[in-house]
């Protein structure tokens, strides 16, 4: 199949990924379009990895309001004040700082889980488990555990505008669209009620 600069135009405009990654992912996904994008997205988690161990010297502040009455903030890391200053970057943040407002995640990581909030959580579970069979009661509480803090961290949560994607994902190829390594640092909700 023919790869025409429209299909690659489209793909950007998707993805916002640069002409070249576009290019190269339509290549190997034969023309595919919604193949090429999940080619895209197995390569952002790939790159974000690649660059984990960079230092973060710099970074935006995004905020959200709304109704006067709830609020949020985001600290979007980065490694360049050249990405920091980028209008996508901002904007990003500010996109952040919204889901925040809306989802009021407790966790940034899984990590950030306190050993009493798992003890608490798991005598919970472990009561409805009980009826179980013996065999399958640690896995389905493995499984109540994850989903009942999945709803509460912050990078593990479905972006509230595409829930077909995390936070994580969405951070991912943010990593592979700037080509440089970006992280959450910290983030805040106020609210009135």
């Amino acid at each position: 199949m023919e790869i025409t600069t429209d299909v690659i135009k489209q793909l950007r405009d998707m993805t916002g990924v640069s002409v070249m990654q576009c290019k190269k992912a339509l290549l190997e996904a034969d023309g595919d379009l919604a193949k090429a994008e999940v080619i895209l997205r197995k390569h952002s988690a790939a790159s974000a990895l690649k660059k984990a161990d960079r230092d973060l010297a710099s970074g935006a502040i995004g905020s959200y309001t709304h109704d006067d009455a709830i609020g949020a903030m985001v600290l979007l890391s980065c490694e360049t004040d050249f990405v920091a200053k980028n209008p996508e970057f901002s904007a990003l943040a500010r996109e952040l700082a919204m889901h925040v407002a809306a989802m009021n995640p407790a966790y940034l990581t899984s990590d950030d889980i306190s050993a009493d909030a798992k003890e608490a959580a798991t005598a919970v579970f472990e009561k409805e488990v009980a009826d179980k069979p013996v065999e399958m009661r640690t896995k389905v509480l493995e499984g109540k555990l994850a989903a009942y803090f999945r709803d509460q961290v912050l990078l593990e949560q479905p972006f509230i505008k595409d829930g077909s994607k995390t936070v994580r994902d969405l951070i991912n190829e943010a990593t592979q669209k700037f080509g440089e390594r970006i992280e959450i640092g910290r983030f805040a909700r106020l609210s009135v009620r």
